[in-house]
């Protein structure tokens, strides 16, 4: 028996036995709101924490969440549920309560959409002639590396639609000049939370403007932008790797693989990933145009969802987007006029653009079982009272650190982050309680608001649960556990620099606060160097 086998059935073994031992439980009275007997315990994290460490250690992300989610509803249980409470928390709470829940299905809506519409650009060749066309006037892995990194940076609207859309352009691109698909994960993910985090105009800008009470949203947001160190050396990180060509951790393996023509290592959830290579009578314009559409059908929609065409401005537009609804219509909108543009230029029979749905469909299915999975293991997270716990926590933590408090507050964001897969989640929790810490204070509310922002966004980027990473997996057709490994390392460095530089920018005087970021760059620089030195020795050779 295979490893890959033996730990499934170990893993589903156990989650059957979790089950097994639960009868004894007892039943809530009827009538009575039920509150776990753990609620608002440390304990309240352990769930995300056996998922997302199971997933690292055996490599199987769906048995490893499902494993989280069984253990948050056994703790959920824990003083008044039973067996059949537990059934129903996880089925009616958890799974069918998340896919019945309308921003999740027009999540799902967008990806199947999408995944059907970069399957007819597969099926007409035109993603073969774009690779074509850019291996032309891309001579080398660098300036592949900078197309995918530019390309992230422009699309800063939304983080879902910046990896696929992304991936799904530059997949031809970086393949031709042997990038290997864990290493345009990266680049994808690199460039969605963080540019998303710090460009005014984004979805992301507009949760947070939401969670600030009693003051002018967009300007506070504005001001955290320079303290926003995490998502600044981000894309410093990602420039000097590709500068200075060399990596480090389980992707110099991946890199040297597909040096030797192999860019996925080995293995890949993604079999149908040859459709990339397939020939037709397209061109790069059947690329293009179909892109270029689906990019401002999607804003369009994303301003109408938030009153735009109503009177609202553009920046409260943003703030009042419902990203689902903007972008499912944005693009099965963006589908239509594809149909439409193909059978046109006769690159595409009805027929076989009917084919590519389910082709499609197929294509977005690990994306979708593993959302489904984060997004009930955040429920059991929520229903254990996790929220209250770290509340508790950063206001315990307030007395006499004040100073100090900033690289605190990123720390705390980080683990709450990286434990529920959500930055949304975090900055809803963390930032309501921030902003009182220091009333009176303009320059360390921005500074520990930024801190909070940019540990939600590192958090996000490490955890194997988050939504965003998912999407980075889908974009690149990279399995989602080998670019969650090979992104950590790089994740994790950035997280030290940034750890350190809020340190030190606390203790700065007043009107000094602002050289912590040129402190930031200046450590990540000089941390990139070392890096080289100590772990890159022989890259350029090898990955020649």
């Amino acid at each position: 028996m295979s490893k890959s086998k033996s730990r499934v059935i170990f893993t589903i073994a156990l989650a059957l036995l979790m089950l097994m031992a639960l009868p004894m439980l007892g039943f809530a009275e009827d009538g009575e709101e039920y509150v776990p007997k753990l609620y608002g315990a440390a304990i309240s994290l352990l769930p995300p924490i056996i998922a997302i460490a199971l997933a690292l250690i055996t490599k199987e992300v769906y048995s490893s969440l499902f494993i989280g989610v069984v253990s948050g509803a056994v703790l959920w249980s824990i003083g008044g549920q039973g067996f059949t409470g537990i059934l129903e928390h996880v089925m009616n709470d958890g799974i069918v309560g998340n896919l019945a829940d309308s921003y999740n299905m027009g999540i799902i809506v967008f990806l199947v959409l999408l995944g059907w519409l970069v399957a007819m650009m597969n099926r007409t060749g035109a993603s073969g002639a774009f690779g074509i066309w850019a291996e032309d006037r891309i001579k080398s892995k660098t300036g592949a590396s900078f197309a995918t990194i530019a390309l992230g940076c422009l699309i800063f609207v939304d983080d879902y639609f910046n990896c696929l859309t992304v991936g799904s352009v530059m997949r031809p691109v970086t393949d031709k000049h042997k990038i290997s698909r864990a290493k345009l994960a990266y680049l994808i993910d690199a460039t969605a939370a963080p540019v998303c985090i710090i460009a005014p105009i984004s979805s992301w800008a507009a949760a947070v403007v939401g969670f600030v009470e009693g003051d002018d949203g967009f300007l506070r947001f504005i001001k955290c932008i320079p303290y926003n160190f995490y998502a600044i050396l981000t894309l410093v990180m990602m420039i000097m790797l590709v500068v200075m060509k060399f990596d480090y951790g389980p992707m110099k393996t991946h890199e040297i693989n597909a040096a030797h023509g192999d860019i996925f290592s080995g293995s890949t959830a993604y079999s149908y990933t040859e459709d990339d290579k397939v020939e037709g009578k397209g061109q790069v314009k059947d690329l293009i145009v179909p892109v270029v559409v689906l990019i401002l059908l999607c804003i369009v929609f994303l301003l109408y969802s938030g009153g735009f065409f109503d009177g609202e401005t553009v920046i409260d537009s943003f703030s009042n987007a419902d990203a689902a609804v903007g972008l499912s219509i944005g693009s099965m909108l963006a589908l239509l006029f594809a149909v439409a543009w193909y059978l046109g230029r006769r690159v595409l029979t009805f027929k076989d653009a009917m084919e590519c749905f389910p082709e499609g469909f197929r294509s977005m299915v690990p994306a979708i079982m593993i959302l489904t999975f984060a997004w009930t293991l955040k429920t059991m997270t929520d229903s254990l009272g996790a929220k209250q716990f770290v509340a508790g926590l950063v206001e315990n933590s307030a007395a006499g650190m004040q100073a100090f408090l900033p690289a605190i507050i990123f720390a705390i964001a980080v683990g709450l982050s990286f434990a529920t897969g959500t930055s949304w989640g975090t900055f809803g929790i963390l930032i309501p309680i921030v902003i009182p810490l220091f009333e009176g204070n303009d320059t360390m509310i921005s500074l520990s608001m930024a801190a909070c922002m940019a540990g939600a966004v590192c958090g996000d980027h490490c955890s194997p649960i988050s939504d965003t990473t998912i999407m980075a997996s889908a974009g690149a057709h990279c399995k989602h556990i080998e670019h969650v490994n090979t992104q950590l390392p790089y994740a994790l460095t950035t997280a030290a620099v940034s750890f350190v530089a809020y340190a030190i920018t606390g203790f700065l005087p007043e009107g000094a606060k602002l050289a912590g970021l040129v402190i930031a760059i200046v450590l990540m620089i000089a941390t990139m160097f070392v890096l080289k030195n100590v772990l890159g020795k022989g890259s350029e050779e090898e990955y020649a």
